[in-house]
């Protein structure tokens, strides 16, 4: 069975899940090159097709994202009829009032691609936070009985739900108004920081570990939601809700956040920071914790864009309350593709296996012969290499920055060993230096390591399987000043532990680097500068090279290294 996940919005994004498994996820953002892009999905869905030799005659159902009428469908897959998309009563005023003034209506040219669906094949619309859902419990590798909470800021009309995970079917249990999204605070507070809403966020967790939230307790309570016992006991009027277009990508915006910036003034950037992670971990903890005991359960599965938030889910960890934790790691608006497609899967097929997810590899590849084609066409200085694990290893071990594009492309966020900027993390000045050669970006903001998988208890406390870097935990005290690049400044680590047969190549490049330097860890960051999508192809990958302080670019077994 053949299904293609559809989410058109912030982080638009194609998926395609073949008899239960995903097998390609893309944001389209990855192609455009616009971050956070919000139009149509189209190179998205042709690389779902393509990547596995279909077309839209072997698609059994289309999954979109949303619980009402998507009238962009109408043209991406050639609707009509009984199939159309119907606008809403406002849409439809908005297109008679520009009628008759003459004013141009929105409409794709000629030559922009759409995929006709074929008449055998089903549209079926997955509520919001329902997909967010469905990609965490169906990645869960268990049908076992699991509480499932999802929060973001907003998506139809609901912030924050909870479900229940059990025998393959997921049901409701609680969802809370827009007045109770502790998403919309935070992000409000990143606004007021001076950073993208929807995009900033990690910013300002970032900063917080820097700031004493002790110094301005309780000065942004008037600005969130607040929930006791599982319940929303205090909702909050956000006011005027705003968005911003800017080069295809959406930006929201709230009046609220002007409010809090004189607080930023009085109070210091990292406090308010601080402040504000207290306020997102305590508050989320009074919703999840009363609602596992509900459920007398201590298996957990999260998604929503809130569950980035690498922090607020080590505080879940510690506590103790969660034995079992599973986090979607491409937790966000682009992962709703993925849910949509598996939701509609197992309602097919509720019976079926629930598979876990060991990687997150479902983006583009490139061949040996097309990276080749492409450094010939630019005529540039390269060569290939036998032992390209080896030769990386060594130039780290020299404290070269390499970076490093292998394999099918990662969803999501993170980068995870294919589309890598890499670096030792045994000298503590090489944090600054990615920031400021690499980055162009704050010098606060922290990196993440990649260690081997057997090694996870030597630089992690109170470890658990973490393949994705979706979980923050306290560094091992004999490691803070072995790897001291990555470890932040509360200490702890946000790693990707790498198991050989998820990524053999990656794994063989952080044992080499091991061998030569006595710690198998590495300081691992997306392959992109600020502001950019992580780089897709190998013609970005060498203008990215070029534009930054990177010393070695290495393509598959190509290697092409800058003169000093």
């Amino acid at each position: 069975m053949n299904i293609l996940g559809i989410h058109i919005g912030h982080d638009s994004s194609a998926a395609l899940v073949v008899d239960g498994r995903i097998v390609a996820d893309v944001a389209e953002e990855r192609f455009i090159r616009v971050k956070h892009y919000a139009g149509l999905p189209i190179r998205a869905v042709e690389y779902c097709l393509k990547c596995r030799g279909l077309t839209m005659a072997d698609i059994d159902a289309v999954a979109i994202a949303s619980k009402g009428s998507v009238p962009e469908l109408n043209f991406l897959f050639d609707l009509h009829g009984a199939k159309e998309e119907k606008k809403a009563s406002l849409g439809k005023a908005v297109d008679f009032a520009r009628d008759m003034l003459g004013r141009p209506q929105l409409k794709p040219p000629l030559y922009v691609k759409n995929f006709p669906l074929a008449p055998r094949t089903e549209i079926i619309h997955v509520e919001h936070h329902l997909a967010h859902a469905a990609s965490a419990y169906y990645t869960s590798g268990t049908r076992e009985k699991q509480l499932i909470v999802t929060m973001d800021g907003v998506g139809d009309d609901v912030p924050i739900a909870i479900w229940r995970g059990e025998n393959g079917k997921i049901t409701k249990l609680q969802s809370f108004e827009p007045s109770g999204s502790l998403g919309w605070f935070y992000s409000n507070v990143t606004e007021a920081l001076g950073w993208w809403h929807g995009d900033g966020e990690g910013k300002t967790m970032g900063l917080a570990p820097y700031g004493d939230f002790t110094k301005c307790q309780g000065v942004l309570d008037k600005f969130t939601p607040k929930y006791v016992k599982g319940e929303l006991v205090e909702p909050h009027d956000f006011g005027r809700f705003c968005y911003w277009h800017e080069a295809g990508a959406i930006q929201w915006h709230f009046d609220e956040a002007a409010e809090i910036q004189p607080l930023i003034a009085k109070h210091g950037r990292e406090h308010i920071a601080a402040e504000a992670q207290r306020v997102l971990e305590e508050q989320a903890k009074a919703i999840i914790f009363p609602w596992l005991e509900r459920e007398q359960t201590r298996n957990l599965s999260c998604s929503g864009g809130v569950f980035l938030n690498v922090k607020l889910n080590q505080r879940i960890w510690e506590s103790g309350r969660v034995a079992r934790h599973n986090i979607y790691p491409n937790a966000g608006d682009s992962g709703l593709a993925v849910g949509a497609a598996l939701y509609a899967y197992y309602q097919a097929n509720p019976s079926a296996p629930i598979h876990p997810i060991e990687d997150l590899y479902w983006g583009p590849e490139y061949s040996a012969k097309e990276i080749e084609n492409i450094l010939k066409a630019r005529h540039l200085e390269y060569r290939r290499v036998d032992n390209v694990e080896e030769f990386a290893a060594k130039k780290l071990a020299e404290n070269k920055i390499v970076s490093w594009l292998q394999g099918r492309m990662e969803s999501g966020p993170r980068a995870l060993g294919n589309r890598s900027i890499l670096m030792s993390a045994n000298r503590p000045e090489n944090k600054d230096v990615i920031n400021a050669r690499v980055k162009f970006r704050e010098a606060f903001r922290p990196f993440c390591p990649s260690l081997l998988w057997e090694k996870r208890a030597e630089y992690l406390q109170n470890h658990r399987d973490e393949f994705f870097m979706i979980t923050s935990f306290t560094a091992q005290k004999d490691k803070w000043d072995k790897v001291p690049a990555v470890v932040h400044a509360d200490q702890t680590l946000r790693p990707q532990t790498v198991k050989r047969e998820f990524n053999p190549r990656f794994w063989k490049l952080i044992n080499e680097f091991g061998k030569l330097t006595g710690e198998q860890l590495l300081l691992n960051t997306s392959f992109n500068i600020m502001g950019e999508p992580i780089v897709n192809n190998p013609r970005e990958a060498i203008r990215c090279f070029y534009d930054n302080g990177l010393d070695v670019l290495v393509l598959g077994d190509f290697v092409l290294e800058k003169k000093v």
